[in-house]
């Protein structure tokens, strides 16, 4: 927990209490169901808490934004940004059912009233959002072509409304065909462990 505070250090109460419950839940799901890489359920904080909310120091969500997580596996990053902006709306959407089961299990444990995780496929996803998020679920071009479509028109936030996308690696060829409008922070500007180089957020605007 300690990385989280260190970042974010103006934390309530509750939303401390519920980072640290993270942990022995994910560690206890991840026995039954595989969501986390069983050596890197360790750096659980750093690896996937904090990771997720990198999308936290780009952007400032204002109350009633509706967010879509994209391919959140057991919750990432859609559980630590419901977490971090209790007046914003999170669906979190995942082919697999097992995964999805044990976001919406951790999210009813440590009492997230603004996080819905689905047994869903992109393609089957209907709704309108102000953003959609993704953990390097698939190519962005990919990305985009399915979730055009779920993008509201309806602006709210100081960001025009489009896709927040963490990404490792060499990002060059995902934007190759979008530079003019795609932008690319390195986490490193906000983050000082190693772990972060060569780790980015790309924003898309739509």
């Amino acid at each position: 927990m300690q990385i989280i505070d260190k970042y974010f250090p103006q934390l309530s109460p509750t939303q401390r209490q519920q980072f640290e419950a993270l942990y022995d839940l994910y560690a206890d799901w991840n026995q039954k169901i595989n969501v986390i890489s069983r050596k890197d359920i360790e750096n659980l904080y750093e690896h996937h808490v904090l990771h997720s909310l990198a999308i936290a120091k780009e952007l400032n969500f204002r109350p009633g934004t509706r967010i879509l997580d994209f391919g959140t596996g057991g919750g990432f990053p859609g559980i630590p940004l419901a977490i971090m902006f209790p007046e914003t709306q999170f669906k979190l959407i995942d082919g697999t059912g097992k995964k999805i089961r044990v976001a919406t299990e951790v999210a009813q444990a440590i009492g997230l009233k603004n996080c819905h995780p689905v047994h869903l496929r992109g393609e089957e996803e209907k709704e309108k959002f102000e953003f959609v998020v993704s953990r390097a679920v698939m190519p962005l071009p990919d990305l985009l072509k399915i979730v055009r479509k779920n993008i509201s028109k309806t602006q709210r936030n100081s960001m025009a409304n489009g896709v927040l996308c963490l990404k490792g690696g060499n990002v060059e060829s995902e934007i190759h065909n979008m530079k003019k409008i795609a932008e690319v922070s390195p986490l490193s500007n906000w983050f000082e462990e190693p772990w972060f180089k060569e780790k980015y957020l790309i924003y898309v605007p739509i």
